[in-house]
């Protein structure tokens, strides 16, 4: 299982447009990016390729990554950033199977699968297949299992992407924060490789307007706001599922410049054979 992650930002990424703060500027001066969130799996025993989430950023991530188009994608939930890219499947694809979760989102009245089949009705080329959560189902050669996480007001999943012959297994959090269920968290453990929502620091809570929540016994904030999940919090859900790799995704331009980039925060373009 060779996994590149496409994109690692948040909803504006990294550099942010017009933005000149600190971190966008050592963003620039590094030659580095975090697009809209994407990551490509690729099974190179049969040579097909999964996407999970379709980025705003689809062609620049294609067209600046060496990955091959996709056999397939999964969709985690109906945010913009990890939506709007399937457009693009216009003139690219002969066929592009969709992945999404039937649950019925009280927010919105459709599951997630039905808001994808909704928005992209015009295009021929997509045909979605509705989920069961925790139920796992077979697409590129792997088994993906999409699990409900925590990210109000919406429904949104996590998914373990597993190759039964070969053992590898590649675990996503979704974006949540970091009361992620106990059910959940069971399919999502033991990975080679956790990429794992962390929004922020946890110190930058006491600026969002609601704090932040599920403090640990440090007192330190694992979740900012409501949606996402602190850096802190990521690190500690890697270690509690058990991870042999964790890299922080979903990250904002907020970070400051000196914390930005860490050892464990991911950058687009980084390539992991499991």
């Amino acid at each position: 299982m060779e996994v590149t992650l496409l994109g690692t930002g948040d909803t504006t990424g990294t550099p942010t447009p017009g933005c000149s703060c600190d971190t966008c500027e050592r963003a620039r001066e590094r030659g580095v990016e975090r697009t809209r969130y994407s990551v490509h799996v690729r099974n190179e025993r049969t040579d097909e390729s999964l996407l999970v989430d379709a980025s705003p950023d689809f062609r620049h991530q294609f067209l600046e990554r060496d990955v091959s188009l996709p056999d397939a994608a999964v969709i985690s939930h109906v945010h913009f950033d990890h939506l709007d890219g399937l457009g693009n499947a216009y003139r690219l694809f002969s066929e592009l199977p969709v992945y999404a979760a039937n649950e019925t989102d009280p927010k919105t009245g459709e599951s997630v699968a039905e808001t994808v089949r909704n928005d992209y009705h015009y295009l021929d080329t997509i045909t979605v297949s509705a989920e069961t959560p925790f139920e796992p189902f077979e697409t590129c050669g792997f088994e993906v299992t999409l699990v409900p996480v925590d990210h109000p007001p919406l429904v949104c999943y996590g998914l373990a992407v597993e190759d039964t012959e070969t053992g590898a297994k590649l675990s996503l959090s979704g974006d949540t924060s970091y009361g992620v269920p106990d059910e959940s968290r069971a399919v999502l453990a033991d990975p080679d490789l956790l990429l794992a929502d962390g929004i922020v620091p946890a110190h930058l809570c006491e600026h969002h307007p609601l704090g932040g929540k599920h403090e640990n016994d440090d007192g330190v904030f694992r979740t900012f706001g409501t949606k996402h999940m602190t850096m802190e919090g990521a690190r500690e859900l890697g270690a509690e599922l058990g991870a042999d790799q964790t890299r922080i995704v979903h990250l904002s331009h907020f970070i400051p410049a000196d914390e930005a980039f860490g050892e464990d925060l991911a950058i687009d373009g980084e390539r992991y054979d499991l």
